[in-house]
């Protein structure tokens, strides 16, 4: 894989006017992967206000020290490039943002104040002369917190004394679920990490609900997502941002389910993570039965769960409101949670009640509840996730739906 040209004239520029620039954070993680970067970051000691004067084409309007590069790149990744100065910053009193945000004087002490090790590498590309079509340079790697061990060893770490980096940003707790998951297979995070994250959970509540809706968001899109929620309670962040998923925990179910309601939102999440089903999927697929311990009676085979349906609507709505989700979003998930448990089988349900179902859950609803009903079937155990009775009731929806479903 190669750097590109685009990005490697930002750095030669910088470097013709006598300043130090590195490639820095995710995008060296990335390519030290053999993955193509989302995005690209360049660190240098110039000044925000000269690295405007070099790049005229730019934009700054920030307090972090970053400068956005226009590069003329068609390429949607390749179009904005993140230009910030070395920094360091101060005491995090709320546990979000740095008091004061400081020039560093060196790259090292810029790498000193990242979060995991594997984002604490950066690249020097070291050129033999600097002419513009000059594609020929040599890749050192700076790497002071030894982040090229753990990317081989698949390991989040973080820089320095973990309790100190959470206490500066207590989102990374969560971020470092995300990249646990999101990095691939076998990736876990440090012993000494984790216990950080446990024993500092709490702190989640100081960052504001709409960055924490933002990275959940990232894990429930993840291929992974199961495992990013039950990573979320191994280190008890889960009970600090969606604790009635908790209330589900070892609670058993009917002879309907072979998990307890727990494992049933997580199995049900997984399969429509797996399905590549979109985001409305796959959080009604973990809410949809949320409302099953507060409405259970009885135990063993023929424990009852009536209304759950209604009761899980109203919790999901709560969540997602408490999490600032958009109106539009929670109306549609607090839906399909409402109407999962749709009754239907050929020979005993009409057009007519097919009909209603439409005009409950809306046409531009249905394919989703019916990806919802397929998830949660796979979620209590059964084989077949679209059996004769889903695929019958789609053919009637796509009669009926050619009808008028209401006098209007």
């Amino acid at each position: 894989m190669k750097i590109p040209s685009a990005v490697q004239n930002i750095i030669k520029k910088l470097n013709e006017f006598n300043f130090k620039a590195y490639l820095v954070g995710g995008c060296v993680r990335d390519f030290l992967r053999g993955i193509e970067p989302e995005d690209w970051d360049v660190t240098t000691n110039a000044k925000p206000e000269e690295i405007m004067m070099i790049f005229p084409d730019s934009f700054y309007n920030n307090k972090f020290f970053t400068v956005c590069v226009l590069t003329g790149e068609k390429d949607e990744k390749l179009k904005e490039v993140e230009v910030t100065t070395f920094r360091k910053e101060s005491k995090y009193s709320d546990k979000r943002h740095p008091d004061k945000v400081e020039f560093a004087k060196t790259l090292e002490e810029d790498l000193s104040r990242r979060d995991f090790t594997v984002n604490a590498i950066a690249l020097d590309l070291v050129y033999s002369k600097y002419e513009t079509n000059d594609t020929q340079y040599e890749i050192r790697i700076i790497d002071p917190f030894n982040g090229q061990d753990d990317l081989k060893n698949k390991i989040i770490r973080a820089v320095g004394d973990p309790k100190e980096r959470f206490s500066e940003d207590a989102l990374r707790m969560m971020r470092a679920v995300r990249f646990s998951i999101a990095l691939g297979e076998g990736w876990q995070i440090e012993d000494k990490t984790k216990e950080a994250i446990k024993q500092n959970a709490h702190l989640i509540e100081m960052i504001s609900k709409e960055r924490i809706r933002d990275e959940l968001i990232k894990i429930i899109m993840s291929r992974e997502a199961m495992r990013g929620i039950e990573s979320l309670r191994e280190t008890n962040l889960l009970k600090y941002i969606i604790p009635e998923i908790l209330e589900g925990y070892k609670v058993s179910q009917n002879k309907h389910h072979i998990y307890d309601c727990y494992e049933h939102y997580l199995k049900s999440l997984d399969f429509a993570a797996k399905k590549g089903f979109n985001l409305y999927v796959r959080l009604a697929a973990l809410f949809h039965d949320i409302g099953k311990p507060r409405t259970k009676r009885g135990e063993g085979p023929d424990a009852t769960f009536y209304t759950h349906e209604i009761v899980g609507a109203k919790m999901t709505e709560k969540i997602l409101r408490r999490l600032c989700f958009p109106k539009k979003d929670i109306e549609k998930i607090t839906k399909l949670v409402r109407y999962h448990l749709f009754y239907y089988n050929p020979g005993e349900v009409g057009e007519s009640s097919v009909r209603r179902l439409l005009r409950k859950v809306g046409k531009e609803n249905i394919e989703e509840l019916l990806q919802v009903r397929m998830a949660d079937r796979i979620g209590s155990g059964v084989k077949k996730a679209e059996p004769y009775k889903l695929r019958h009731l789609r053919y009637v929806i796509e009669k009926v739906s050619q009808d008028p479903i209401s006098v209007r």
